[in-house]
């Protein structure tokens, strides 16, 4: 038997692999763009939930023979039930292909109407009439975008909010240790740890609420626009019978309710919401910057806080612990930094009827949530529940700290408590003995006012 078979599409006959489901666009595509990375299978599965939802439609609005569109459905329910590796066998496309998105739409109809002639060999199902019937690549493929990008924030906000509870938890437990704080890179009034955790759940929560906020514009669906966002050949009432299939298919209220013109070639929704993962990353970034310095050491660094021992450190030296989940969150979080550029600038690309930056800019957009989803559930599971505080290290800091002098202004006045603290560091003593030197506080007073749990107000805030 021949390892080939021959279609034709509307430019000629295209030898094929004997058992590939595609078909002839599919292998052209395979052929003349074999670089990168493959089409994410999010974006193949919601292409068939949607052409599933688009022969439904077609059944209810008598678009389409009975006979074709149950064998469309039949045929997608298979492939959908097909674990990742499978399905990928079937869907060999890559990213950086045509701007539209149009190859990997013509893969989805190809095996589509080819495993349905396997499925019924007396019914012909073709890929362009009969499974893209109502449909455009130009508004399929940007409604499977947004689907795709409202299921990867289904991932990632559990996983922002189990950090969340993590720190909460650090958060109570470290209410009352006080620790000197920074400012500048230089030392500051006194803070307690909780309360230095409190502004990291609070950057967290704000990250949260953001993407909550923003998520409902990418449930605007372009179905219906089909080629320029005139709805040519989409039956009345098809789009609207589709985003109700698909939003029970994904558990969110899909809507048609938009401007097609401005769905097929604007991409707002993924590029503003993606600018939200963007600050999600650079939070995510400063919290692990400070956990790990704040871990650093143990003996010439700051040495503050303990992290788990997770893996060695280093091939040579033994017994070295290092921050790697800050390491791994911090590097997913430049990478998202990158992906926001492709983003916005592929974003901006929308000229005239359609922007052609569409398989780029959902690739990148499911990278980086993708990203954090991951990374964030490990800095919390391996890095944040079992972290504890250096008690005797944070003590030895603030009882050195120059800037508790801070509280000694009241009642001195800042000149004088600044000259104070000029001569501690200068003699090399400490704040109290350069105090009681100055004349200006005695021994009663300067233990009376210099109370460091009180001066960081934290009993107002329990």
């Amino acid at each position: 038997m021949s390892q080939f078979r021959t279609e034709e599409d509307t430019l000629g006959p295209v030898q094929i692999p004997q058992e590939a489901l595609w078909g002839p666009q599919t292998e052209r595509s395979r052929n003349n763009f074999p670089t990168g990375q493959f089409m994410p299978l999010a974006i193949i599965r919601a292409l068939l939930n949607i052409k599933k939802a688009a022969a439904q439609a077609n059944l209810e609005l008598n678009q389409i023979d009975e006979a074709k569109g149950k064998l469309i459905i039949e045929a997608i329910d298979q492939l959908l039930v097909l674990p990742d590796d499978d399905l990928r066998k079937d869907f060999p496309l890559k990213v950086y292909q045509t701007g539209s998105g149009t190859q990997t739409n013509m893969n989805t109809n190809e095996v589509v109407a080819n495993l349905a002639k396997r499925l019924n060999p007396d019914v012909t199902v073709l890929p362009n009439d009969d499974v893209n019937k109502g449909q455009s690549s130009n508004d399929v493929y940007p409604t499977a975008m947004n689907i795709v990008a409202v299921e990867a924030l289904d991932q990632l906000l559990p996983a922002v909010q189990h950090l969340i509870d993590e720190l909460k938890a650090k958060q109570e437990q470290y209410w009352h240790v006080v620790k000197v704080g920074r400012t500048h890179l230089q030392d500051a009034t006194p803070l307690t740890f909780g309360q230095e955790v409190s502004g990291y759940v609070a950057a967290l929560e704000h990250d949260r609420d953001y993407l909550k906020q923003l998520q409902p514009t990418l449930l605007e669906l372009a179905i219906g626009g089909t080629a320029v966002g005139t709805g040519l050949n989409a039956a009345p009432g098809m789009p609207e019978k589709i985003a109700e299939k698909v939003s029970v298919v994904y558990g969110h209220e899909f809507t048609v309710k938009t401007n097609k013109f401005f769905g097929l070639a604007n991409h707002s929704g993924l590029n503003v919401v993606h600018g939200a993962l963007k600050t999600l990353a650079a939070d995510m970034f400063k919290i692990a910057q400070d956990v790990r310095f704040l871990a650093s050491g143990p003996r010439a660094g700051y040495g503050e806080l303990n992290i788990p021992a997770n893996e060695p450190g280093s091939s040579i030296m033994p017994g070295k612990v290092n921050p790697t989940q800050a390491e791994a969150v911090t590097m997913a979080s430049l990478r998202v930094f990158g992906n926001d550029t492709v983003v916005s600038m592929a974003a901006s690309q929308g000229n005239f009827e359609m922007n052609v930056y569409k398989p780029v800019i959902i690739d990148a957009f499911l990278e980086s949530a993708d990203l954090l989803t991951g990374t964030i559930t490990g800095f919390a599971d391996k890095m944040i529940a079992g972290l504890t505080v250096n008690d005797a290290r944070m003590k030895e800091l603030l009882d050195n700290s120059l800037m508790t002098v801070t509280a000694l202004s009241p009642y001195i006045g800042y000149h004088d408590a600044a000259k104070i603290a000029q001569a501690a560091d200068k003699a090399g003593s400490t704040l109290k003995e350069a105090a009681l030197k100055s004349g200006k506080v005695t021994e009663e007073q300067y233990d009376e006012w210099m109370d460091m749990l009180k001066m960081t107000n934290v009993d107002k805030q329990d």
